[in-house]
């Protein structure tokens, strides 16, 4: 169990768990928080250690849709339960890894994993975990899964731009696989006469 960590579950549209933690980036070790990044969307990404099999195809897709988040005003951070000389000494070991300009946030302690409700104990490692934070901290999308299957940065860039678009035009809705253009709904205005 961790000592200095929450225990409320997490909750959609509620505030994401605050955090700081070192994490390396720009080829620096930095102390950086949360709410460093107020006033932009948010992806945490939770994976479970460097040096492994999976983990690095999905930082390394991240890595290249990187600039694509960012003009969607959205910052990435990468968590694992690694410290952040393992994820500078990763940084330097792979050409992959070397891609990526995003803060990887070291969390030896397990205290970000467990209010994230990420961490497997008995492995002392984070399962794969995506979280999609509004500009205000507001917690709007995550999935977790077992470590064994990888995620797709298109489908978190397609959650990410219907999140801004619900955000900035009240009262529409989108359904399913919808992108940017398409056709949304109005919930209420869409279901008469098709009841």
């Amino acid at each position: 169990m961790c000592e200095n960590c929450d225990t409320e579950i997490l909750k959609i549209n509620y505030p994401a768990p605050k955090f700081s933690a070192e994490a390396f980036v720009d080829g620096q070790i930095k102390k950086i928080s949360l709410d460093d990044y107020k006033g932009k969307w948010k992806i945490i990404f939770f994976y479970p250690a460097d040096f492994t099999f999976v983990c690095p195809t999905e930082l390394g897709e991240m890595a290249d849709k990187y600039e694509e988040f960012k003009k969607l005003g959205a910052e990435v951070l990468s968590v694992s339960t690694d410290t952040v000389f393992v994820h500078k000494a990763w940084h330097d070991a792979s050409e992959t890894i070397k891609k990526i300009k995003f803060p990887m946030v070291a969390d030896p302690n397990h205290e970000i994993s467990w209010n994230y409700q990420t961490l497997i104990e008995e492995e002392g490692v984070s399962l794969r975990g995506t979280f999609l934070i509004n500009p205000e901290g507001i917690l709007k999308a995550y999935e977790i899964h077992d470590n064994s299957i990888g995620r797709s940065a298109d489908e978190l860039i397609r959650k990410l731009e219907a999140a801004k678009f619900v955000e900035e035009n009240g009262g529409e809705v989108c359904p399913a696989n919808w992108h940017p253009g398409e056709k949304t709904l109005k919930p209420g205005l869409d279901l008469v006469g098709k009841i």
